[in-house]
């Protein structure tokens, strides 16, 4: 897990692990730990609010809901956030890409993308759209997750590792 602390960061990095536990604890969402893993883990876990790749001011777990500079949250916070993100993140599937029907490991794994790019952007793409045609059409759904890993027109090294395990993920549900 991404929980290591840089020098004269002390105290800005807290453990994604603690965070999953919590928000399994809370029961509310469906994405699996495996899920929650790899977005805790691309993502990584922050007290203190930060500018992401995008430009966004971001604290958490890639939360961007109503934070403010300067404010360190707590654990119990970052999962009450994360949760809602999730939440959001699973409701989109659910609606756009037929989610009540897709096993645990594919339903976390859209999920996870669905929590990095956003619904607006999901709910129109081709994956979502294999999604809702027959079962026989999921794995090439699956196999959509590749072509997601720019920024603009510039590839990120991070994106790849995370489409290639969101991809094994949502092929281990088929």
């Amino acid at each position: 897990m991404q929980n290591k602390q840089k020098a004269g960061a002390a105290g800005a990095v807290c453990s994604v692990g603690a965070i999953i536990a919590l928000v399994l604890g809370m029961g509310n969402v469906r994405t699996n730990e495996r899920g929650l893993e790899l977005i805790g883990n691309a993502e990584s876990c922050r007290r203190d609010p930060y500018v992401c790749p995008a430009g966004v001011l971001t604290d958490g777990i890639g939360n961007t809901h109503g934070v403010k500079p300067g404010v360190r949250k707590t654990d119990e916070q970052i999962a009450a956030d994360w949760e809602k993100n999730i939440l959001e993140a699973e409701s989109c599937v659910n609606r756009y890409a037929n989610g009540k029907n897709l096993s645990d490991n594919t339903f976390s794994a859209v999920t996870s993308i669905t929590f990095n790019v956003g619904c607006p952007t999901m709910k129109q793409s081709t994956m979502f759209a294999l999604f809702r045609e027959q079962k026989s059409a999921w794995p090439s759904a699956c196999n959509q997750f590749p072509r997601w890993v720019y920024a603009g027109k510039t590839i990120l090294p991070g994106l790849v590792k995370r489409r290639e395990a969101e991809k094994q993920l949502c092929l281990d549900g088929i």
